[in-house]
Parts: C-alpha cells; structure tokens; sequence
C-alpha cells in the first residue's frame, strides 16, 4: 500500500493534478479567514467597476481635496451617465411607449427624467424590442436612479461595541477627495460584477460550492455505477439483462436534455446545490456501469474467485473481497472524472438558468450565468466571466492530469 502511495505521488502528471487542485481548495479555506468582512454590493446595481482600488463615494475620486460650483459638478456627474447616446435611445423608448415626439426634448434633462420614470416600466414589453435591449434600458434605469439628488455620500464605519454600521462623515456631490481620506477603500483585484459585489469574493465562494456539487455528483454516481457493474458482471444471467436494458436505455435518451427537464420540473424554489448535485448523479452513472462490468467479468473467472466461490463464500464477500480490490484503482479514477463532469455539467445548467436557485452562495455556473445576462462579454467587462473561465479549466485539467497519472501508474502498458 505504501509502496504504491509512493508511486502515485511520484508520477508528474499527478503531482501537478494534485498540486492544483489543493491550491485551489486551500483558497475556499484561507480566504474567508483573511478577508473576514468581503465587500458586498458596494456599488450601485448595474455597475461594472474594474478591477484595481475602489472608494465608496459618488465619481470624485482622485484629486485634491477642493469644492467645485454645484452647477459644474452637476452638469459633470450628469454627463457621465446620460450623454447623447443615452438621451437618444430613451427618447425611442418613449416614442414607442407611445409619447408624442414633440413632447420630448432630449436637452431638457429634468423633463427628459420626469417623462422617463413616469412612463418607463422594466416589465413593461415594447413591440420590436430584442431581449439585449430590453436589458439595455433596465441597466439605464437603474444607472439614473437619483441622478438629480443633491444629496452627499455617506460614510459609515462599523460601531466598536455594537457592531452596526454608523455614519462617521459625508461627502458632498460638489467635493473631490483623496481616497486614502476615506476610510471605506477597497483594493478588488477583479473588480465588480453588475451586482456591487466584489468578482474575487463571489469566485471564491462559488469554487467552494461548485466543489461540493461536484463531489456529491461523482460521489452518487460512482456508487450507482459501481453498484450495478458489479452485480450484473458477477451475478450475469437475467440480473445482466435487466441491469443492460436500462443502462442502454439510459445510454440513447441524452443525458442533458433529461437533465434540463428534470431541473425545470423540480421547480426554482427546490433546486438547491445538494438536489442539483443529486440529480446530477443520478444521470450520470452510466458509462461507470457498463466500464465496471466489463472489468468485473474479466475477473470473475480468475482462480482466486474460483478458490473463493469452492470455499463457500457469499456472493457479497466475493465480490468486495475477491473483486473489488482488483478495481478499486478503476473505481478511483472513474470517481475523479465524475467529480470533473459533474462540476462541468452543473455549469451548463445554470447558464441556461436551470442551475441552483440561490445568489447569496454562488455556483461558478450562476456567475457566468448572471455575467451573461448583464452581457458582459458585449459590453467588455471581461472581469465578470474571464475568471470564472479560467477557474473551470483549472478544475478540469487537474483532475484530468490527477486521472492520467493513476492511468500511468496503475497501467504498466502506459509506463512507457
């Protein structure tokens, strides 16, 4: 046994597999010890901040401590977030909610503001309108909340005994500070997605999730799949046949569309991470079933389980004492694929939104899932999904090297 612990750890490939993977499991671990209070919907919904240094104040950031004349910092903060392109698309939406042309004027800011949240609705469904534009106006409305207040950011610091948050000072729409004045500065090494929320925060709480769901999927599974490989290819016969009938049945139905309709039947409100990861395995023990049983049937002629079935032994203790050790390295690298597959699959259920209901834990899949919906990739926010990318692939290769090392390992044909 230690002999062969030795050997695995030996094998590069392996190594490299496990290396990864620990890292990444150690930073679902040591990063909510470090970063105990994560920031949390720090920014206004609808906003992608970048990644780098963020302080929770309006958009004077940067420069010296100084008052510019309301009517400038008005007109600037303004202009930032309703330019022309803004004005002229809410003036089509207004045309085509059914305001009169002449009755919108795209230089009179305040009436342009009073038609919009008097007529604009986001449920509200304008003909010829594409669903990206439909999430277009959505992001302006919400971008335009407020625009008119005259009133200061506050900044609030938690109270030593009570814990709540309390307002320490405030800053004034016509004030420029320096962030290291303001004690609410943040250093987002992935900056934000469209929620406020800090994308390095939310990751590692997905990779945790996303980790777990794939571990219960590969745990069911392979229990499923070694189950039944290892009775129809001792037992044979009519158990065989039965045991093959539904595998094949379940080999020609595919596996994603049963899934996809299974999540939608569940309902929103019951798809948790566990009920996903459960269904997940239960779909996916296929192929384990049928590679189980081939290898259980090319053993179970072997002299020592000859021996053992004349010495009277039970079908039970020939099969976990005689067989099953032969496979358990099989069983082993078939475990780690299902985990990879199951992290993968649960993905792609949740981009097309049939993934776990919940947002306050996110799933790698919800993330891309939500940076789609907010079109990201269209509007270049590359921080909201390109980690996310990375962090699947870095999954999925080092549960791939893990695997082909134990290949290498325990097939002396690939030692090579």
């Amino acid at each position: 046994m230690k002999h062969t612990i030795r050997q695995i750890f030996r094998s590069g490939k392996f190594l490299v597999g496990f290396v990864i993977l620990l890292a990444l499991l150690l930073t679902t671990v040591v990063y909510p010890l470090v970063v105990r209070h994560p920031p949390r919907e720090i920014i206004a919904l609808g906003t992608f901040f970048p990644p780098g240094v963020y302080v929770n104040v309006y958009d004077s950031i940067g420069a010296p401590a100084y008052t510019l004349n309301l009517d400038d910092a008005a007109a600037k903060r303004v202009g930032s977030k309703l330019g022309s392109a803004e004005r002229k698309a809410m003036k089509e939406w207004l045309v085509a909610y059914g305001i009169p042309e002449d009755q919108i004027g795209v230089a009179d800011t305040a009436r342009l503001l009073e038609l919009w949240k008097g007529s604009y609705d986001p449920a509200q469904s304008v003909a010829g309108m594409t669903y990206a534009k439909r999430m277009y106006y959505q992001r302006l409305n919400t971008s335009l909340q407020g625009i008119l207040s005259t009133e200061g950011a506050i900044i609030a610091a938690n109270d030593p005994e009570s814990g709540a948050l309390e307002e320490t000072d405030s800053v004034a729409q016509t004030d420029y500070v320096n962030v290291t004045e303001v004690p609410n500065v943040r250093v987002l090494p992935l900056g934000t997605d469209n929620f406020g929320r800090d994308v390095l925060t939310e990751l590692v709480a997905a990779l945790a999730t996303s980790l777990k769901i794939g571990f219960v999927a590969g745990t069911v599974a392979t229990l499923i799949g070694l189950a039944l490989g290892l009775l129809a290819g001792y037992v044979g016969g009519l158990v065989d046949d039965i045991i093959m009938f539904f595998t094949n049945l379940f080999t020609v139905i595919p596996t994603f569309v049963l899934l996809i309709l299974i999540s939608f039947s569940i309902g929103q409100e019951r798809r948790g991470a566990f009920t996903i990861a459960v269904v997940i395995g239960f779909t996916s023990w296929v192929w384990t079933t049928r590679a189980v049983r081939a290898q259980v049937m090319s053993l179970r002629n072997r002299d020592h389980v000859n021996l053992s079935k004349l010495s009277g032994h039970s079908i039970v203790h020939i099969i976990v004492a005689d067989i099953l050790p032969y496979i358990a390295s099989y069983v082993v690298m078939a475990f780690i694929l299902q985990v990879s597959s199951g992290i993968l699959t649960e993905a792609g259920l949740s981009i097309l939104g049939l993934g776990p209901r919940t947002t306050e834990t996110p799933t790698l899949g919800l993330m891309m899932n939500w940076a789609m919906i907010y079109q990201a990739q269209i509007l270049g926010k590359w921080w909201a999904y390109f980690p996310v990318i990375v962090t699947i692939a870095l999954i999925t290769f080092s549960m791939n090297l893990m695997n082909t090392g134990l290949d290498q390992v325990f097939n002396p044909a690939l030692r090579d």
